[in-house]
């Protein structure tokens, strides 16, 4: 099999760096009922997480692995985007700020290339010996409802009608013994989109999976790339080169050429099996049995012992929780800034919030009504959209990623009978701990006015703080008390 050396988003080459700079660590020995989830969420509650990989699993041949907390600190984050391995929280903010449009805008200059062979060929198992238990896939979470191999993946799914590649990150489930696996993807997901248009043609959509690859891939699947642009394409720009692909001899579909682990198959809209509990991004646990599509496996291809890319959500921090944040906060300021919406000093999409359901804009008022021009646009953000719930807007004054600053203005700067309004039947979630079993996934939103009022810009009282030039004196002068 042809070698990945080189690649521009090769797993393996990136873990050998990751190692080099101290920021990957070994697991001997952990089984893969619970306690792999368990260790990977003690690792995301470190002051500096660090991405585990896991061996000698119990049960399994040495060599493979499982690998989690790849995106879980500033350091690992900028590596997997190509922005170097050094760097802050701060600094990787502020690069990111206007990145994610430009590799959306630069994507079609980086169009994936297919080849014929690549080192995910090593191994090819076809139906009926196909067994996704021959891998040591976990069960994450102690409420889970099973062992769920799709969590840091990369679905493959095609528009019937324009051929154009969706990628996506959605929960899968093992089931009937290995020789399937449900995908449980929300409606709204460009995902969902391609396979519903392919039943309604031809009772029935491919579908291919990922399961372990370089975390750009994770990165490009887990966030809203634009609608017109490919994954594959959008990680050759991120990545400064095109990535190379191979056909599945099933469906067709691309797969990364490097991939440690995939599968390919077909979906049909009455092929379903129970899926669930999961612990989700949110915090909770959802899913209550409900029945799911389920892949009919025809392929799995994997490499020489191979990796399989964890990203387990639950209570955050989780695994990709910080990536979240990062990657949503850049491209919903760059997607605000966009729209013409002037005075746009940042968002941050809290940590707590999952990186989805708690923004927080920065803006300098400019004009009567610009906050609420600011809330409603970012609250309703193609990017921001889905299960938002709580869209906070400040002045320029207050450190969006300070909670504590953003609760400050809000007490001294809301007048709830005013400045709080809800904006109702909006873009919800399964996983929505509010939303009961088999309800529509509508949410609701509240938009919450933190800025001092546009009139009283004038008259408002003054913040009771230091100077920042009687603060850097005082600190020269005195260097003990920073101590």
């Amino acid at each position: 099999m042809s070698d990945s050396e080189g690649a521009p988003a090769d797993l393996r080459a990136w873990l050998r760096e990751a190692g080099d700079r101290g920021e990957l660590q070994t697991v001997e020995g952990a089984g893969w009922d619970l306690e792999i989830g368990a260790l990977s969420q003690v690792n995301y509650r470190r002051t500096n997480p660090k991405a585990l990989l896991f061996d000698g699993i119990a049960g399994y041949p040495r060599g493979h692995r499982v690998l989690s907390g790849t995106v879980s600190n500033p350091r690992l984050l900028g590596s997997v985007l190509g922005l170097g391995w050094d760097r802050t929280d701060a600094d990787l903010v502020e690069t990111l700020a206007a990145r994610p449009g430009e590799w959306a805008a630069r994507a079609s200059s980086f169009a994936a290339v297919s080849v014929p062979d690549g080192p995910v060929l090593a191994h090819v198992v076809a139906k009926p010996e196909v067994n996704l238990l021959d891998f040591p896939v976990p069960r994450w979470h102690e409420g889970d409802g099973g062992r769920y191999i799709g969590t840091g993946c990369a679905v493959v799914t095609r528009d019937h009608d324009t051929g154009r590649i969706n990628l996506g990150a959605y929960r899968m489930q093992v089931q009937d013994d290995g020789r399937s696996a449900s995908v449980n993807i929300e409606a709204g997901k460009h995902g969902a989109q391609h396979l519903r248009r392919w039943f309604a043609a031809e009772g029935r959509a491919p579908i291919a999976v990922s399961l372990g690859h370089h975390p750009a891939y994770l990165v490009a699947a887990g966030v809203e790339v634009p609608a017109d642009v490919s994954e594959y394409d959008y990680v050759g720009a991120m990545m400064g080169a095109p990535v190379r692909t191979i056909a599945g001899q099933v469906t067709g579909l691309p797969l990364p050429h490097d991939a440690e682990l995939a599968l390919e198959g077909w979906v049909r809209p009455d092929d379903v099996r129970p899926e669930g509990p999961f612990g989700e991004w949110t915090g909770y646990y959802s899913g209550s049995r409900e029945p799911i599509l389920t892949i009919d496996v025809e392929r799995v291809y994997h490499r020489d012992d191979p990796i399989l890319l964890g990203a387990p959500p639950g209570k955050p921090p989780h695994d990709y929780s910080y990536m979240r944040t990062v990657m949503k906060s850049a491209i919903i300021t760059d997607g605000l800034r966009r729209t013409g919406l002037p005075g746009v000093r940042g968002v941050w999409a809290h940590e707590a919030g999952g990186g989805r359901s708690l923004l927080i804009v920065s803006i300098e008022q400019r004009y009567p009504g610009h906050a609420r021009q600011a809330a409603y646009l970012a609250a309703q953000h193609p990017s921001a959209a889905y299960m938002n719930r709580f869209t906070v807007v400040v002045d320029g004054d207050v450190n969006p990623r300070d909670l504590g600053e953003v609760v400050w203005a809000m007490t001294g700067r809301t007048d709830p009978s005013v400045d709080i309004e809800v904006m109702k039947r909006t873009w919800g979630s399964r996983v929505d701990p509010l939303t009961p079993p088999g309800a529509m996934a509508f949410n609701s939103r509240a938009i919450i006015d933190a800025c001092r009022p546009y009139e009283r810009l004038d008259d408002f009282p003054q913040v009771a703080s230091a100077s920042e030039e009687l603060i850097a004196s005082v600190t020269r002068r005195w260097p003990e008390v920073l101590g």
